[in-house]
């Protein structure tokens, strides 16, 4: 029986596809292997020795200590592209708000509440209507930087808008290039991007190399007038010159997912509460995708979309299987592969991957691995944990 502790509201469709007869699922499970969460903050918190696995229902994990669960050998994963659908919506919605001053225009006509005939009112805004006129987005460039599961399927959503497209993404992944359009024109940097765009949308993680990357420096080379979407993460933008370049007229407008005290009130921020993934689809999407990589890894041992520890993946055929992390240094396979040889038992078959300072390894043996033989496998410099399923 696995226990699985959950934080947050988690959609039911996603804890109902863990089979109750292996799993216990709550807030208060005791000794949980696995956790399931949104945006519980894990930061300082105590790690259960019990713990084995993270599962983020979302796409960016900055509410996780990463760096602490790898060195216990606990795997974090997250769910890549489960709400893409819903962030490239609200991207839409961003641009059609930035283009057409459509908000003011609501406001005001909720504002005329001392009007109660409809002729006076059909007069009064058919004379005040080119107030909020605005620009269409066809035939104007958006510029996406990241390319990954939610930029890839913007930047085609523009081109099927009638728009010019222009993506820049240094560590662009062959599955993200599948997914994109050949018409999307790829730039070498982002200075050349934000040169050629009318819209500017942000879909990077937040990561050291991210961090401000746009600042003071890198809105020079922004295209005058042009709009600046931010619906990845806030530490991305610095706040203070985005408000300068909307302050000289470099930036028309800034829409953002992220708002900060220095953003409200200014009528050319358009501010989000946070919304990019709440709809309900997306919830769903999240959930069921979180659990199914928990399960196929505390079951099986298979990693995939995890954040700290290379994707493995190894068919069952047969035998008895053990995993193991380790630090990402020469030697410890083989050493591991000595001590079940010397126990008499055969290896039936092996994957091994590596990313960055870690490795992780999936082994079928013919033979159970006694509690002995983990002990040894354990106790071998570079091992962090070891399990056998």
């Amino acid at each position: 029986m696995f226990s699985i502790r959950t934080y947050n509201q988690i959609s039911n469709k996603g804890l109902g596809r863990f089979p109750r007869d292996r799993y216990q699922i709550g807030p208060e499970v005791a000794a949980p292997q696995g956790y399931i969460l949104r945006s519980h903050k894990l930061h300082g918190a105590a790690i259960p020795d019990s713990l084995l696995a993270v599962a983020r229902a979302g796409a960016g994990v900055n509410n996780i200590p990463v760096p602490d669960y790898s060195a216990r050998g606990v795997v974090v994963f997250n769910t890549p592209g489960a709400n893409a659908n819903a962030v490239k919506e609200l991207v839409l919605t961003g641009m059609l708000l930035a283009s057409r001053d459509i908000y003011a225009g609501m406001n005001y006509v909720q504002g005329l509440t001392q009007i109660r005939d409809d002729a006076e009112m059909a007069a009064l805004l058919e004379k005040e209507k080119s107030r909020f006129a605005g620009c269409e987005i066809q035939g104007r460039t958006l510029g996406v930087v990241g390319l990954g599961a939610i930029g890839a399927i913007v930047a085609n959503m523009a081109l099927e808008l009638g728009m010019k497209v222009v993506g820049y993404d240094p560590a662009l992944s062959v599955e993200a290039a599948w997914r994109l359009s050949s018409s999307v024109e790829k730039m070498d940097s982002l200075q050349s991007l934000l040169a050629r765009s009318d819209y500017v949308t942000l879909h990077v993680p937040a990561l050291a190399s991210t961090r401000h990357m746009i600042n003071a420096d890198t809105l020079r080379s922004l295209k005058a007038g042009a709009v600046l979407l931010n619906f990845a993460r806030e530490e991305i933008i610095d706040t203070p010159a985005v408000l300068a370049a909307l302050d000289c007229g470099q930036l028309r407008r800034f829409v953002t997912d992220f708002p900060v005290p220095a953003l409200l009130g200014r009528a050319d921020v358009i501010a989000m509460p946070h919304i990019g993934a709440s709809t309900a689809e997306a919830e769903e999407n999240c959930a069921v995708m979180a659990a199914d990589q928990l399960m196929e890894f505390l079951e099986h041992g298979n990693i995939r979309n995890s954040v700290n520890f290379p994707t493995t993946r190894m068919a069952r055929n047969g035998g008895y299987r053990l995993t193991f992390a380790n630090a990402n240094v020469p030697k410890v396979l083989g050493k591991v592969l000595a001590v079940i040889a010397d126990c008499n038992n055969n290896v039936i078959d092996l994957v091994n991957q590596s990313r960055d300072d870690l490795a992780y390894n999936i082994i079928d043996v013919e033979q159970p691995l006694d509690s002995c033989t983990l002990d040894q496998i354990a106790a071998i410099e570079g091992v962090i944990r070891v399990r056998a399923l």
